[in-house]
């Protein structure tokens, strides 16, 4: 409701401007710091002055005095040097919040016509998901959450990379280090903890690496060109490995409240010839060349600058050299070629679609899409129709890389496509010393002094992310046993588990995508404080009055509108409206969350909200308020600042528990 009066007032003054000055403005609006100077503030009349060469106070009290009736909004005055502050109209604030169905309305240059694609996930199927892979599919999960409440239309695509290095690894480690037959890895494959099992094996991969590099590039790049070229017992391996954990990864992400519309596998882009097309059209287009000298000779590359050769550009700017091979000199495709065939496709560019098939270990009730080379189901639904805007959820590390996939599209000739392929990028995800202590890891002194302790997958240090969610669930069993031990079984797990999530997602979601996290059981548990389960608290204490209330026939009485404007402009007026002005303002933290990108404001909001009604409750008496009619208003106000609580934190993928 807040962002449709902010609309309104927008509307107004661009189009008085317009009519009584014939300048047209960007209309910006900001939140005054104080309640007593309105609930939005305009400093348009000082950039008016400046084309007009009058003062801005004046200017503003001419635009004030001459506005009219804008509905909504009690009254607009001028304020210090020529500000326009908007008084919304509080008995009108508190009908429209009051009504069932308020919809969002976005800001005209937030709407996106057309589909959206997000991206998350795309972690390598080669081992376990750890947390900063949680890291990613949470953010890529409330930003299509937040995309689809705004009323745009979201597909989510999860980039499964089954032909890359990642995967190779893990196949050299099975034949060539264990010496293990195809039949024995598909048996292994079958039990519950096959992940946990590569995520052992890749670490030993890693390792016997290092000792070898010489050793690492041949096996590499047999295995490579062996599963690209579908052939062999390499291959065979490669697709029971990464499919077997694929579905790992699905039911992982299950217990987080996380779903896919597709799986978007690489080797279908080779297979189905995506790379064969998206190659000619770099190679016609001269956007890669064939380096003939230095250390990319015979790698078709991307020079970064225009004017650069191919000679140069193989013995210059090391520093991201493997970004830059499109194609390896044994003839592989690397990640960023094969990024640039999908992007193409993603935006309708390249004359090609992939056949689909229902994945066939989904989690249980599920259904999830997965391309194939197989027979095209006639069911799938339309994917392959372009989308208008993608976001690519990948960690900042990987920056350069989304430029150059970027800067692919752009130099074909697709300077809208690359404009829209949004990096939405993040830092990692690290460990308190505490926490990894915790979780069984030996620290350094050195290390246990640090801040944060950094995880990595290759030496296989890290947080699991079943292991992490186990943990998070124990932890909040104990509690929610202890407080309802009178209650089954079921419900204390039911429960264990959504504050379990909630803690973790709304720790992952508070900080905003550029700060690194340093992961705490601790302070992700606190029920005090910006945690998920201080905002799950606040719903069920909410659930608690209204239960308490409802027995007593205290939401059977009907709020006046006399009484509605009498308490607003009371002793606590003011207190109130700040209540009823932030249960109606969610539209505008997903405006913010949208417009820059970031999850984080609305996780910001919530706790927020949490926090406003928790004075709220500790001030007023709810229950035991003796007149009639101020009980049924305190009452209907905690009900929808439930309502908009919920509402909250279902965009943030957690769930209210009814108690705690």
């Amino acid at each position: 409701m807040y962002l449709t009066l902010q609309n309104r007032l927008r509307e107004a003054l661009a189009r008085h401007i317009q009519e009584h000055y014939a300048v047209t403005l960007d209309i910006v609006l900001d939140r005054p710091p104080k309640i007593e100077m309105g609930e939005a503030a305009s400093p348009v009349c000082f950039e008016l002055a400046k084309r007009l060469k009058k003062a801005p106070r004046v200017l503003a009290q001419e635009i004030a005095n001459g506005l009219g009736k804008i509905d909504g909004i009690a009254r607009v005055e001028v304020a210090g040097a020529g500000y326009l502050n908007a008084y919304f109209d509080r008995a009108a604030f508190w009908a429209s919040v009051s009504s069932p169905g308020t919809r969002y309305s976005p800001l005209p240059s937030q709407k996106i016509s057309g589909k959206v694609i997000v991206e998350h996930t795309s972690i390598n199927p080669n081992k376990a998901a750890h947390i900063g892979h949680v890291r990613n599919a949470v953010l890529g999960d409330t930003m299509a959450r937040v995309l689809r409440h705004a009323g745009h239309a979201v597909q989510v695509q999860n980039y499964i990379d089954n032909t890359g290095v990642q995967v190779a690894d893990v196949v050299i480690g099975f034949l060539d280090m264990e010496r293990l037959s195809p039949v024995s890895v598909k048996m292994a494959a079958m039990e519950p903890r096959f992940d946990y099992y590569c995520w052992d094996l890749y670490a030993k991969a890693t390792h016997f690496f290092e000792e070898d590099k010489a050793r690492a590039a041949e096996l590499r790049g047999r295995t490579l060109k062996a599963i690209e070229e579908d052939r062999g017992e390499e291959v065979e391996v490669a697709q029971v490995v990464a499919d077997a954990i694929v579905s790992l990864h699905l039911k992982t992400m299950a217990r987080l409240g996380i779903a896919y519309d597709l799986l978007a596998r690489e080797s279908e882009i080779l297979h189905l010839k995506f790379w064969d097309a998206a190659f000619e059209k770099l190679k016609s287009a001269g956007v890669i060349q064939l380096a003939s000298t230095g250390k990319m000779a015979g790698c078709w590359i991307m020079p970064w600058k225009e004017e650069t050769t191919s000679a140069e550009a193989a013995s210059n700017d090391e520093e991201n050299i493997q970004d830059k091979i499109i194609v390896r000199s044994n003839g592989t495709v690397t990640y960023v070629g094969k990024d640039i065939a999908y992007q193409l496709w993603k935006f309708g560019l390249l004359g090609k679609d992939f056949n689909y098939r229902k994945w066939p270990t989904p989690p249980e009730g599920e259904t999830v899409w997965a391309t194939t080379t197989s027979q095209n189901d006639p069911a799938a639904p339309r994917f392959g129709e372009p989308a208008t805007i993608v976001f690519n959820v990948i960690d900042t590390r990987q920056s350069y890389l989304q430029d150059v996939v970027a800067e692919g599209l752009r130099r074909l000739g697709h300077a809208q496509a690359a404009e829209n392929s949004i990096h939405l990028s993040y830092e990692i995800v690290a460990l308190t010393p505490r926490c990894a202590a915790e979780m069984g890891y030996e620290l350094t002194p050195e290390e246990a002094r640090k801040p944060y302790v950094e995880v990595s997958g290759r030496k296989g240090f890290g947080v699991k992310a079943d292991d992490l969610l186990d943990k998070l669930e124990a932890a909040t069993l104990a509690e929610v046993h202890e407080r309802h031990a009178d209650m089954g079984d079921s419900f204390q797990k039911r429960t264990a588990h959504s504050i379990a999530v909630g803690a973790l997602r709304f720790f992952l979601l508070k900080f905003t995508r550029n700060a690194i996290i340093a992961f705490d059981f601790k302070d992700a548990l606190s029920f005090e404080g910006e945690t998920g389960p201080y905002c799950q608290y606040a719903v069920v204490r909410i659930r608690g009055i209204r239960r308490k209330g409802v027995e007593g026939g205290a939401t059977n009485v009907a709020v006046t509108q006399e009484t509605v404007a009498t308490l607003f402009s009371g002793p606590d007026g003011n207190g109130l409206w700040e209540l009823l002005l932030s249960a109606g303002s969610l539209d505008l933290a997903v405006n913010a969350a949208i417009g820059a990108q970031e999850p984080a404001f609305v996780a910001k909001y919530a706790f927020q909200l949490a926090q406003t009604f928790n004075n709220f409750y500790h001030k007023h008496h709810i229950l035991n308020e003796p007149d009639e009619q101020k009980r049924a208003f305190l009452l209907r106000m905690t009900e929808l600042v439930e309502a908009r609580l919920v509402e909250t934190l279902s965009l943030l993928g957690i769930e209210a528990p009814e108690k705690m």
